[in-house]
Order: C-alpha cells, then structure tokens, then sequence
C-alpha cells in the first residue's frame, strides 16, 4: 500500500471518462489499497482511480454511515429519488476549495466488488452525495460543474490565487 501523488485541477484527467474495469485481478485490489491510503492522505472521505491518473471506474469511499472502507468497481446509478439535498462538496484533487451542492437525496446503485460479484445498494444522504460526486467524477464531470458558472468562476480564481 501507498500514497499515490494526486493529480490537480485543471489536469485532463479530470475531464476523461473513466473506462469499466474488465481485469479483477490481484493489481485491483493493490490499486484500490493505494486509493485509500491517498485518500486518507489528502485527507478526504471518497477518492476515484481518476484522481491519480488512472482511468478505470473505481470508487472507494470511507464513511461511518457505510460501515467504513467501502470499494465500488464500476458503479452505475440505477435511479434516484425526487428529494434534493445540499452539501458542502469539494476534491482532493482541489485542495481547500469546497462550494455547497444541491444532489438527489438517495440513489439505486448497481456495482462490483473487488472479485467482480455483482452488487446493488441504495444510499441516502451524505453516502448518496458522496457517491454521485464520485460517478460524476468517472463519468468526466468535475464537481465545479455542477456549480453555476458566476460560483464556478469566483471559486476557480480564489483556488489558483491562493496556489500562487
């Protein structure tokens, strides 16, 4: 296990769309180990492979709601409530920069664990938020974007002002 360097926002890595994991292998399972430890790290409670270059749909979250250390191979979105719910969310691959987001409450997930045995889940609240965050991110979608474009843009230059 080990902490793996971050890539930083604008880095394309972060734009990319993440492909499906087809290899469940014992390098997965290392590569999520070394999600978490870089997650812990930074600090923060959800990491994708994205955040360190690696384009593959992997998840890992650590959450008390969920019981801890959780890891989502290719996570998909089944359905999600009516309910909205707004957060303070930010990256770790945007240190320090956070803006509130508005998501759907709870979300219907389809996933695979690490043996690549099918899963489904449903997630509320801070899990949900943190898990929609996390597939935008798989998906290409920074969390910026979801923020209008006069926050995105105040929020943007307030982060690259205070990295010098």
């Amino acid at each position: 296990m080990a902490v793996l360097p971050l890539v930083t926002y604008p880095h394309p890595a972060l734009k990319a769309t993440c492909a499906p994991v087809s290899d469940f292998g014992p390098g997965l399972a290392r590569l999520a180990d070394d999600l978490y430890d870089t997650m812990k790290a930074a600090p923060g409670v959800g990491i994708t492979a994205a955040h360190i270059g690696v384009l593959l749909r992997l998840v890992v979250l650590d959450l008390p709601e969920i019981g801890g250390r959780r890891t989502y191979v290719n996570p998909q979105v089944l359905s999600s409530s009516g309910e909205l719910m707004s957060h303070t969310e930010g990256s770790v691959s945007m240190p320090g920069a956070t803006e509130t987001v508005t998501r759907p409450r709870a979300v219907k997930l389809r996933y695979q664990d690490l043996d690549g045995t099918a899963h489904e889940e449903e997630l509320e609240g801070f899990p949900a938020i943190c898990m929609q965050h996390e597939i935008d991110q798989l998906d290409g979608i920074f969390w910026l974007q979801r923020l209008s474009k006069l926050k995105r843009d105040r929020l943007t230059k307030k982060w690259e002002k205070a990295r010098g």
